[in-house]
């Protein structure tokens, strides 16, 4: 195999008197972000390069083509291609979803209540992309105005997520001249229809102003109506429950700060709810003449506030702190409150009668590892009906309409595996690992229950750890083309996600970010301890900051893994830390640090940066994918990382590169079929590596 190498420029910067080395810092081109927007722009050597491990990694594949062929049709047999949404009923009319069979973006769906007319499709994902004749067709928003006559709609067409708004007729199905670039793709109607406002992105990709734009006028002459002018902060702006209050949140990734104005303010003039505070988040909306406050301030987990909407300084408690247990946010009824909570990883659903303050939880299933939900059936509040839904990692989503005062439910849909399910054929688990300071870490996982726990089967252990994002312990009918092969799916809830809370995420953040990944490497240990698997009989799996903890683990515990997929991975986090140019990063030093203006953060971050630490020795085989419009993983990370593992690594392992020219963003190419085929790819080198081709 005829091995691409990558040039190398001696380059050292001097950080805090320390001398910083990186041969391939020629890669992050100074204009990388206008990549984004032009790959003509990408530097001609990094492109030959990556079309050099694109070619190996087509190479690779060559002789399970046929098998990623069966892959991919036995992933779409299990998907229920022409499926119908249940229809929510709004003022005037319901509204639901459709796909079809040879669709990839769906159809939206409205009739009015009274079916005086027909069906009416308002926005046809297919058709649409069709007519805008691009590659990738990244939807934002389609929202219809309160009126029912506009729809206004943001699309990103090239997958940098730089969404574009446009404005269309319902009446006359004709586009109005009213087009906004380079936005966040959120879209808040006003209640007179008469505008909407959106957030626009910055020179660094940052949402930092919020706009109004009056239907009809030029965008040029659109109200700024808030700016945040801390780089760190990006902002948003919602409706309130109640449709009084339109609410302005602005946050960074530990502190938020929350403005609020009058849904019919002839001067819009945001007031303060209250300021920001170092560390403490909230969210505030209004319902009934209140307003309900979730919020961590002297609550771990949180608690929920509240106070009268003229009287913002008289904060009550209502629902008080739990210990270790996340309190999570609120859903209104007229006599009733729905909210979540979650403990151990495992989420629960409560109802609240607001006359009597009387709660108790939903019970939907004797299942004891899911997922619950619920969601209103109808903008009309005035009703004791919800809906709530089960599934499991061997368990389908159901949706019962649940009465709340007999407690009666109805299934009314079933999620359907056309190829057929049968959970009694597994069984889900839920076991824990101790980790290096007595810490134990939830593992969750699904295997066939006629599998032997003799320490011979493969596992496909799953991990994040960032951002105080959760992996909830779902259904996914795709993972049964591994699990049916005999391959047991298992997730580990580390730290650094938000699976038991808000210490759970701060133990893996900033000077704790290492235990993200001994958390992991314990977890890994304790199946094989269990004998649910062996050494070098794991697959790891993981994108993004998931990606991360890959990158770190290989370096770590290399001989746990026969192979590692390393999806849009973040492995080059020293370099994108000391770049405050970049989208994410000032915002994101709050999670890692700051290595700029701290020794101690850079000598921390560069302890365990897995592009820094990569070193001689044996690296096990790795599928690692990137996208040339990724804005959140650039493109040059992946990049730099392949080329120096295969400088140092002494294996004989295969390393890929995956590097998407086409249009594609952070999450891959867009619509349902190219989705199956990445997940077929994928679904086959692990399969590959593993030695199961069957």
């Amino acid at each position: 195999m005829n091995i691409p190498k990558l040039k190398k420029i001696k380059n050292a910067k001097k950080y805090h008197n320390i001398v910083l080395e990186d041969e391939y810092a020629w890669v992050d081109q100074p204009d990388i972000l206008d990549v984004l927007k032009n790959a003509n722009k990408l530097n001609p050597e990094v492109k030959e390069y990556i079309d050099a491990n694109n070619k190996i990694t087509k190479d690779y594949f060559n002789d399970v083509e046929e098998f990623q062929k069966d892959l991919f049709t036995e992933i779409k047999s299990k998907i229920k291609l022409d499926d119908t949404s249940l229809k929510f009923k709004d003022k005037k009319y319901y509204y639901w979803f459709k796909t079809e069979t040879k669709g990839n973006y769906g159809k939206r769906i409205r009739q009015l209540i009274d079916s005086s007319k027909p069906e009416e499709v308002y926005f046809d994902g297919d058709l649409e992309k069709k007519n805008h004749g691009s590659e990738y067709f990244g939807i934002g928003s389609v929202s219809i105005s309160h009126c029912d006559n506009y729809m206004a709609y943001s699309l990103d067409l090239k997958g940098s997520e730089y969404y574009t708004i446009s404005l269309r007729d319902l009446k006359t199905g004709k586009n109005e001249k009213d087009i906004i670039e380079n936005t966040s793709g959120g879209i808040t109607w006003s209640l007179d229809s008469k505008s909407f406002f959106y957030s626009k992105l910055d020179k660094f990709h940052r949402p930092r102003q919020i706009y109004k734009h009056v239907l009809g006028t030029a965008v040029e002459t659109d109200d700024l109506i808030f700016e945040e002018k801390d780089e760190t902060f990006t902002c948003g702006i919602s409706l309130s429950s109640d449709e009084k209050k339109f609410i302005i949140s602005t946050s960074d990734h530990i502190t938020t700060e929350e403005h609020f104005f009058p849904f019919d303010a002839l001067e819009i003039k945001p007031i303060l709810f209250q300021k920001r505070r170092k560390n403490v988040r909230y969210a505030i909306d209004s319902w009934k003449e209140y307003f309900y406050i979730r919020t961590n301030e002297n609550a771990k987990d949180y608690k929920i506030l509240r106070c009268k909407t003229d009287q913002i300084e008289k904060l009550e408690v209502f629902i008080p702190e739990k210990k270790e247990t996340v309190i999570g946010g609120l859903d209104f009824l007229d006599e009733y409150i729905l909210r979540g909570e979650k403990s151990d990883a495992i989420p629960k659903l409560f109802v609240r009668n607001i006359k009597t303050n009387q709660e108790e939880e939903i019970k939907i299933s004797d299942e004891a590892i899911g997922v619950p939900g619920a969601s209103l059936m109808q903008r009309d509040t005035n009703t004791t009906k919800i809906r709530v839904s089960w599934e499991s990692m061997a368990t389908p989503g159901r949706v019962y309409e649940y009465d709340i005062i007999t407690k009666e439910k109805k299934l009314i849909k079933e999620t359907e595996i056309p190829s057929g399910h049968d959970p009694s054929k597994y069984v889900v688990e839920r076991i824990k690992a101790k980790s290096h300071d007595g810490r134990m870490i939830p593992i969750s996982l699904v295997r066939l229950k006629n599998s032997k726990q003799d320490g011979k089967s493969k596992v496909l252990l799953y991990a994040y750890g960032a951002y105080n994002h959760s992996i909830s312990p779902s259904f996914s009918a795709s993972r049964f083309c591994l699990v049916d092969r005999g391959i047991i799916f298992a997730i580990a809830h580390v730290r650094g996600g938000g699976d038991l809370g808000d210490a759970w995420h701060e133990e893996g953040k900033k000077k704790l970010k290492k235990n993200t990944f001994v958390d992991y490497i314990a977890c890994a240990n304790h199946l094989i301890d269990q004998r649910y698997t062996y050494k070098g009989g794991i697959c790891f799996y993981g994108g993004s900051a998931g990606g991360l903890t890959g990158g770190a683990v290989a370096n770590m515990a290399p001989n746990l893994f026969f192979s590692m997929l390393l999806l849009v991975p973040f492995v080059d986090t020293m370099t994108t830390m000391l770049n405050e140019k970049l989208p994410l990063t000032p915002a994101e030093w709050e999670l890692w640090g700051n290595p700029i203006k701290s020794k101690e953060f850079f000598n921390y971050i560069f302890s365990y940066a897995p592009y820094n630490n990569l070193e001689k020795k044996d690296y096990p085989s790795m599928l690692i994918t990137t996208s040339l419009f990724d804005n959140r993983v650039l493109y040059s990370e992946p990049v730099k990382y392949i080329a120096k593992l295969k400088d140092v690594k002494t294996d004989n392992n295969i390393q890929l590169l995956k590097c998407k020219m086409e249009a594609a963003g952070h999450g891959g190419m867009s619509g349902r079929d190219n989705a199956i085929t990445e997940l077929a790819e994928e679904y086959s080198f692990i399969l590959k590596t593993a030695k199961i081709l069957k």
